[in-house]
Formats: structure tokens, C-alpha cells, sequence
């Protein structure tokens, strides 16, 4: 496996294709899941000339397991190692979910000198829970009920929580049982101490003063039937504060879009870095 060491000694797993000269589109994952959870983009957009690159967050996928540094600004200093370990510059950086805040917070910390432009999929920021600059958020209960899913019975609520990640729960529309256990298989992969400590870091951490920083040409997208990062209080949010970002709403589109809006998805960020 390819690996990167960062400065405390944790092994980072990452994948990347393509040649070494093309401009590179760097991917970071969604909580529970992987790098994996980007193949559909990741080959796409090798097949259009672009090098991709994607990472396994601490703790997540096949990344180490320490008990130490599962915090946000610990996983956007690991990306900043991933990112000068391969040298990548010009990179058009793509986050979904909690990966939405990691480029928020790599950006934040590390500013934009190796990025030439951000892509936030249903990405946490600025805030998930209720905050008094933002009280329209859920409420603290929500991830509380996260966090007990996870330390009771962790397999089976990942089991569950891919049924609404999906909007397989829509009426209309029947369980994709592949996508359920390919859901299953990328969580379970991770270690529980990481993935518990991090349902702190996509809930409760403010990405304000992060998207206030971002320089780049941005583009938002985000479902508006999100049954876990609401778009009203995320990406509709975002879209305000990031200047001159481009929204995209798609309509009737749940959480998981990069799978179940794969097409149109890849057609955006094709146009987006093309641009």
C-alpha cells in the first residue's frame, strides 16, 4: 500500500493515478467511509487527463488507528503532509461531508498556495450543530444519538445510517443492498476510536473563519433533500460566506450524491475544472 509518515508517526494511506504532470484533483472522504468512497470521480476524471489523488482520514479506511490527533486541525495537517509528500500544486481540492470541512480547515491553516480551486460537496461548514451565530442547526441530541450508535453497535447503525445517507428511505425508491454493505464494508474498515472522536469534529466545530479565508474559485453543491447535513444550514450558508462561490443545488439529491448522482456530478466537476 502507499503510505505517507506524518510528524507523529502516523501511517496515512493514499491512493494516486494518473501522470505526474497533469493537474491533480485531490479527494477527501465522507465520515464513516474512505477514499473508496470517490472511485466513480476518481476514475472519471482520470479518464478525462487529470491525476487524482485521494486519502484514508486517521482512523478512517486503511489509515492508522491512533488514539491521538483524531481532531480537525490534525486531519488538515495530514493532508497538508499527503499534499507536500507528492508535491501536488495547482490541485483542485474536492470534499464531501466531514472531507468539506477538512479542505475548509486545510485551507484555513494552510492557505492556497498549492490550490487552485475547492469544491465543497454536502459539506458540514460552516456548522452542523445549532450555534448563536447560526441557531438553525440540529440540535446537540442529534450527534449524541451519533455517538451512542457507534459505541453500542457500530455495524449495525452503519447498516441503518446508509438507508437516509442515500435516500434509500424515500418513497419511490428501493435499498440499493450494494451500496448498503459497500457503505458498511468502507465504515467497518475504520477503527472506532477515530471515527467516534470525529463525530465531535463534523457536528460541533465552526468553519466559519476557514470559509472566510478561501481565495480560490469555489463551487458548492448540495442536495436539497440531505437528510443528514440539511442544505439550509450548510450549503446554502457556505455559498454566503465563501466569496464568489458557485451554488448547485440538485434537486431531490440525498447525502450520498457522488453515488446516486454519479453522472451529473462528474459532468460538474469535469466543467468546473475545465473552466
Amino acid at each position: 500500500m502507499s503510505t505517507i509518515t506524518t510528524a507523529d508517526g502516523t501511517n496515512i494511506f493514499y491512493k494516486d493515478w494518473g501522470p505526474k504532470d497533469a493537474q491533480p484533483v485531490l479527494f477527501s472522504h465522507g465520515w464513516p467511509l474512505s477514499a473508496d468512497a470517490w472511485d466513480g470521480q476518481m476514475l472519471f476524471m482520470l479518464q478525462n487527463g487529470f491525476r487524482v489523488v485521494a486519502h484514508d482520514r486517521r482512523g478512517h479506511g486503511r489509515s492508522d488507528q491512533p488514539a491521538t490527533g483524531n481532531d480537525m486541525d490534525t486531519y488538515a495537517d495530514d493532508l497538508a503532509a499527503v499534499m507536500d509528500a507528492l508535491d501536488l500544486k495547482n490541485t483542485i481540492m474536492v470534499g464531501h461531508s466531514t472531507g468539506g470541512g477538512e479542505v475548509a480547515r486545510y485551507i484555513g491553516r494552510h492557505g492556497t498556495a498549492r490550490v487552485a480551486k475547492a469544491v465543497l460537496i454536502g459539506a458540514v461548514p460552516p456548522i452542523m450543530a445549532s450555534s448563536a451565530e447560526f441557531p438553525g442547526g440540529l440540535d446537540i441530541s442529534v450527534f449524541d444519538g451519533i455517538r451512542k450508535g457507534v459505541f453500542d453497535n457500530r455495524s449495525q447503525f452503519y447498516l441503518d445510517l446508509a438507508v437516509p445517507f442515500y435516500g434509500m428511505n424515500r418513497d419511490g425508491q428501493a435499498i440499493n443492498e450494494g451500496l448498503r454493505q459497500e457503505f458498511w464494508r468502507e465504515g467497518m474498515a475504520g477503527g472506532i476510536v477515530g471515527q467516534y472522536e470525529c463525530i465531535h469534529e463534523f457536528s460541533e466545530i465552526d468553519y466559519t473563519a476557514d470559509l472566510r479565508k478561501i481565495d480560490v474559485p469555489t463551487l458548492v453543491i448540495h442536495g436539497d433533500d440531505d437528510q443528514i447535513v440539511p442544505f439550509a444550514h450548510a450549503g446554502e450558508l457556505t455559498a454566503k460566506i465563501v466569496k464568489d462561490a458557485i451554488l448547485k443545488v440538485y434537486e431531490g439529491a440525498p447525502h450520498g450524491l457522488a453515488a446516486t448522482h454519479q453522472d451529473k456530478l462528474n459532468a460538474d466537476l469535469l466543467a468546473f475544472a475545465k473552466a
